[in-house]
This record gives structure tokens, sequence and C-alpha cells, in this order.
């Protein structure tokens, strides 16, 4: 290897963290600070700082793997392994129909590596069947925001103008832990003199840092911004200019919100009125302020809805398409923006262009060469795909996702895997997933490979390759160039990053998300371009891409936001005598999503080496137990047994797991998979349980 710093991205969260990369001579990778980067300016959390360990041969696969006679995963060639993958696939629909066919994708797949997926479902196996993990990310969020404004983008601002605001409230996020980086400017913003609003049933890190912590019970985050946009009403703090000039559906909103009165919403959230006054004071006050959400309020069966409650509060005080004023969404994984915008959701082509519309279709089908008749209409979310699998769904491609951790109702989709009739695997280690796989390819990973990704605000990046990939690893293109090839597809798909991602500009151009404008010598040259950027005229000079959104008119066909006329349900399970205690999950600081590549991490596995149940003293008394101890939560789906964690910092129904690891402790084999009517989100964030000591 060569001794030079080559300038890239962190592979994990929404944040894409600069950072410098410098192979050495015994074969590890350094990790340096970029400071030119504006998003984290040269920090790094500890999942950042160790990425390259994975890197090594030791953690990660470096040879097809296929399942022998006696069931077990033997060493074999490329070309066998990607034989028996299109033979299993071609048999399945040769059998079945195309549909009896699925792909799954994921979040932190590049730009290129979407597309190309997309389109090897729909033109190769014509299949409708490809949904990605992302649905378990922000698809609530950007249902709630392409209903309000006609576009979603997790941030329709650039990060650095947090500080500048006068109040931020965050919605069920905890960005100490999940993007250490980024907590940086929530602590600017109270230097500069603004507040900052934090929405959590746990004290978490960042509540700490908060202002005013306000600690719902989970799942009522509806009832909560209802009843703050009450209280604007109430008190006069309505802009009532703006909803006139820019708003469309106030009327109705307003009258949903008026039936949540302060006291009603104590009752349902546990939060006092004076503390709702006191944050609608706060959020009031200045002149400019935010709304932030993130898993908390979206994973929820009526997400799209609670989401759609905070974005009214936006608008009713004219804080949405204004400087340093708006609502957003904390998009999680790493290319999770990117990774619904270009076609491996089951409802979209690339360019976030829906896939029902005729013109998206016929434009989309002309990029690709192809009829647009041929192309398969939406088809199953992440969650009913994962349901059907076996029955309906035969056969399956994955790549880069580990649902036997990370889906809800974990042990029932373990069972429909185990069930189907053939799987392949693309994965960079041998996952939960992947071990049950007939083939499993071993693909490389972020620093190996050249690719795009976009991040929260919508600032698409380039990743460049600093390291040789170890002999026997190929790319996700390279798979599917591979596989399209056996499949009888001899041309479309390009096993180089650049090749692809030109198409790609091609497919999205005129779209919502339109990259057309953007190139890789353009990226190389700067910290990144936001989209949409669509190319120049002939003569004229390239857009600037387009940080901030919405400040002229909201992309409606009025040019108007939409208000949202909803209000408080129940949770799809609430507490009963059975299943007395809610249940609520998320991450901790130092692994990651499903810790596939992070619990192959020693220093990470030190800080966090398992999972634990998390309690109030009040609840641990009563089911007499003391820290340490070994708890069994019971949800209507299963169990799992973890050590206790006894704090304050949580409500005294309530207790919290992390979802990172599989086994005993795994969370989501408690966690309900009720699905948002309109987002098919399901309800990771929510649950009623029963709690006792496993004696």
């Amino acid at each position: 290897m060569q001794n030079t710093v080559t300038p890239t991205h962190c592979p994990y969260c929404a944040l894409q963290c600069g950072m410098n990369l410098t192979p050495a001579a015994d074969g590890t990778v350094e990790v340096g600070e970029r400071a030119d980067f504006p998003v984290n300016r040269g920090a790094l959390c500890g999942k950042g700082r160790t990425a390259p360990q994975v890197l090594a041969s030791g953690a990660r696969l470096t040879s097809p793997l296929v399942r022998s006679a006696d069931g077990a995963l033997v060493p074999a060639g490329w070309d066998e392994a990607l034989d028996r993958i299109a033979g299993g696939l071609a048999r399945t629909r040769a059998e079945r129909g195309a549909d009896a066919v699925g792909v799954f994708g994921g979040g932190g797949l590049t730009n290129e590596k979407a597309y190309a997926l997309g389109k090897f479902a729909r033109v190769v196996l014509g299949t409708s069947q490809i949904d990605y993990n992302g649905r378990f990310c922000m698809s609530s969020a950007a249902a709630a925001g392409t209903k309000a404004f006609g576009l979603d983008r997790g941030l329709p601002f650039p990060l650095e103008d947090v500080p500048r605001t006068g109040c931020v409230i965050l919605v069920g996020s905890n960005p100490a832990e999940t993007m250490p980086p980024s907590l940086r400017y929530f602590t600017e913003l109270r230097e500069n003199g603004g507040t900052l609003i934090v929405v959590d049933p746990r004290r978490t890190r960042t509540a700490e840092q908060a202002d005013l912590h306000l600690a719902p019970r989970p799942g009522t985050d509806l009832a909560l911004a209802l009843g703050m946009l009450h209280l604007v009403v109430a008190e006069g703090r309505v802009d009532e200019r703006y909803v006139e000039e820019r708003t469309a559906g106030w009327e109705e909103a307003r009258a949903a919100a008026m039936a949540h009165w302060p006291e009603y919403v104590e009752r349902i959230t546990g939060v006092s009125v004076p503390e709702l006054r006191e944050a609608v004071r706060l959020f009031c006050a200045p002149e400019a302020a935010m709304v932030l959400t993130a898993r908390g309020p979206e994973q929820q069966a009526k997400g799209t809805d609670t989401v759609g409650a905070w974005i009214n509060l936006c608008l009713a005080t004219g804080r949405a398409g204004r400087p340093l004023s708006g609502y957003g969404c904390l998009t999680g994984q790493g290319n999770g923006q990117g990774g619904r915008e270009h076609g491996q959701k089951a409802d979209q082509l690339p360019g976030y262009r829906r896939l029902t519309d005729p013109a998206a279709r016929l434009h989309v089908a002309g990029v690709w060469g192809v009829d647009p008749d041929s192309l398969p209409g939406p088809g199953r979310s992440a969650y009913e795909l994962l349901d059907a699998l076996g029955t309906d769904v035969r056969a399956l491609l994955l790549m880069g996702s580990n649902p036997v951790v990370s889906a809800p109702r974990a042990a029932h989709v373990e069972e429909r895997i185990r069930s189907l009739d053939f799987l392949a695997v693309c994965d960079v280690v041998l996952s939960e997933t992947a071990a049950l796989a007939d083939v499993v390819l071993p693909v490389t990973q972020w620093a190996e490979e050249t690719g795009t990704t976009t991040n929260l605000e919508g600032r698409v990046l380039l990743r460049r390759r600093a390291v040789t990939p170890p002999d026997g690893v190929r790319g996700d293109l390279e798979v599917l160039h591979g596989l399209a090839d056996r499949l009888g597809v001899e041309k479309g798909f390009p096993t180089e990053p650049e090749e692809v991602f030109e198409e790609l500009r091609r497919a999205s151009a005129g779209g919502p998300a339109d990259y057309s404008g953007i190139d890789y010598r353009r990226l190389g040259e700067g910290n990144g371009v936001f989209w949409p950027c669509p190319a120049p005229g002939a003569d004229g000079p390239p857009h600037p891409g387009t940080p901030r959104l919405f400040l002229d008119r909201f992309a409606t066909g009025d040019g108007r936001a939409r208000f949202a006329a909803v209000a408080h349900r129940p949770s799809a399970e609430e507490p009963d005598e059975a299943y007395p205690v809610l249940l609520t999950t998320g991450r901790v600081l130092a692994q990651y999503q499903s810790g596939a590549q992070t619990r192959r991490v020693a220093e990470l596995n030190a800080a966090a080496p398992g999972p634990f149940v998390e309690l109030h003293p009040r609840l641990a008394a009563r089911l007499g137990a003391a820290e340490g101890d070994p708890l069994a939560v019971v949800s209507r789906r299963g169990r799992a047994v973890a050590p206790a964690r006894i704090t304050t910092g949580i409500r005294p129904d309530t207790v919290f797991m992390p979802f990172h690891w599989p086994g005993e402790g795994r969370a989501n084999t408690l966690t309900n998979p009720a699905l948002d009517p309109t987002s098919r989100m399901p309800e990771f964030k929510v649950c009623a349980v029963r709690v006792e000591v496993a004696r």
C-alpha cells in the first residue's frame, strides 16, 4: 500500500462525517481528522474512528460461501456462487412467477448501488417485490413532509443553520449517542442565546443538555404536538398573515387541535400543563425556530400523522420556508436519504419519482431502454415483504441488511427467512441473516470502493476508495453485473461507479430529487452539492445546488404548504393487566443499527458489551429487581432477557432496550409490526410488555 491520504466519509450514520484515511505499512488504516468538511469539522465518534477495523480480514468475509449437502456454509469460487444465485432466482421465477422473487436492500448502500439494485429488480427479474430497511427509519417523516411540502428531504436547510436559530424542539432524538459530532450544533445554539427543548420519555445525554425536557408517555407525541398547537391558537400566537399567504387547510387543522385542550393532553402524555405552556413560550418567543424529529415520533403506527402535527406547529407560527426556521428529519442511516431517492423502495423510481406516474415510468424506461409497460407496479413494503417470505415470495436477494436482528417481530421474520426456497446475501460480514443463506457473497465496503451518498442535509458526497480490497472480495455492482449477465441481460449494468452515476443523473433529471447537474468531478473538488441540482442549459453556468428549500414557495402545485387535520389516537398496543408496562427501543453510543459490524470491534464492545433493560427504581422495587439482575421482558410476540440497569432517567411506566444484539437479548423479538397506514412504518417505539426477574 502507498502511504497516501484519501479524503472520504464515514460509513455509519447520516452525518457522513468527513475523515482522512491513510494505509499503513502493516496493513492497518489510520483515521485522521478532516477539518475542512463543514458537517463534522474534524470531529469523529468512536464508531467512525474505529471503522477501519472492520476492514481487517479476521472481521470480514473474504470468500463466497455456499450451502453444502450437509447443511454447512463452505467456501466456493465466484463463478459457482453466482451460478447458484442466478439458478435459484431463475428457477423460482419460472416456477412461480416474477413476484415470487424478492429483493431487499439497505440504507447504507451508495446511490449507485441503490439505483442499480432497483433497476436489477425491475428490468432483470421483472419483480415488484423490492424494498429496503430505510422503510424502518424515516418513512413516516418522508410521507408527512411530502404531504405538507410536496417534497421530502431530511433537512431542508444545512446543519449550520441550527446554531443560528432561536429555538429547536428536538422530538424523539438522542444525537449525543446516535450522531455525536452533531451535538455541537445544539451546544452552539445555546451558547448563542437560543433554547433547546428535548421531547423524550428518557432523560438521555441529549436531554441533559436541554433548557426544557418533556418526557411524554411513549406513543403520545401526536397528542403533545396538538396540545402545543392548541395553546398557540388560544394564546394568539398564530402568524395569521403567513397562514393566509403560504398555507392551505388551516381551518380543519385548527379545529382538530382545539379538541386537544391542555388538561386533556396532560392526562394522555403525562406532560404537565405548565410544561406545555413553557414549551410554547420558548418556541414562539424568538423570530426563528425549528422542529427536528427522529425515530421517536416516526416509528409509530401513527407516525405520519404525528410528524404532520409537528409540521402544523411550524406552519401555524410561520416557521417553515423562512430563513433559519422550519421542520426537518434527522435521518438515521448512512445513505438513508439517497437510498430512498433512486429506486430500491417499493413505490419509487430514480429521482424520487412515483412508480405509478406514467410520465415517470416513460422517462426512466427511456433511460433504461425498456418498454414502460414492462416495469412492474409498486410492491410490498419492507415488513410486508419479510412477512410474505416462504409463502408468496419464495426466493430473496438481500444486500446490506440484517433483518434477523433489525426487523420488528424478529423471531417471526427469522422463521419466514428460514422457510425460503432460496436466499442469497451480499455482505461484508457473516451477519445473523447471512448465516441462514444458501449463498453468501463477500462484498467491498466503504473504504474499498468509490461511490456517492446523500447525507441528512440532502448534500450529495463522494466517498473515495482508499484501500485495495482483499483477494476474493468484489463490489456489489460487479455482483449485479454478473447476475444480470447470467439471467440474460448482457448490457445496462456497468461495474464502474462513475458510469452508473452518469446514468443515474439522466434518470433523475427533471424529478423531485434531480441530480443531473452533479458529477464526480464537481463532487471531487468540493464538499458536496445539495439537491435538487438540475443540469444547466446549453450555455448556462452550473446550477449551485439548493442548500435551503421552500424559501420562495413550497413544492406543491400552488406553492402552498398543507396543514394536516389529525387527531390523537391510542397506540396499536396499549398496556393492560397482562402486559402493564411500555417498552421503547433505541441505540447506544458505541453500537450501530443491528451491530453486524460494530460488534466486531473490540473497543466498541468494551464500551457496550451487550443488551440491557433500563427501568425506573419504582418499577425495580415492585419487581424486587436489583442492578444487574437478569430481567425477562415479555410481549405478545416473544421474550427477551437482559440485565437490569436502574435509573431515574426513565418514566416509571416504561422500560428501554437497545436493539443492537441477537440472541436472548434481542429487543426486536418483542416489538410490534403494526404499520402506519401511509408510510408502512412499523411501531418499533411502543408496545405493551410485562417485566419479571428471570430467576
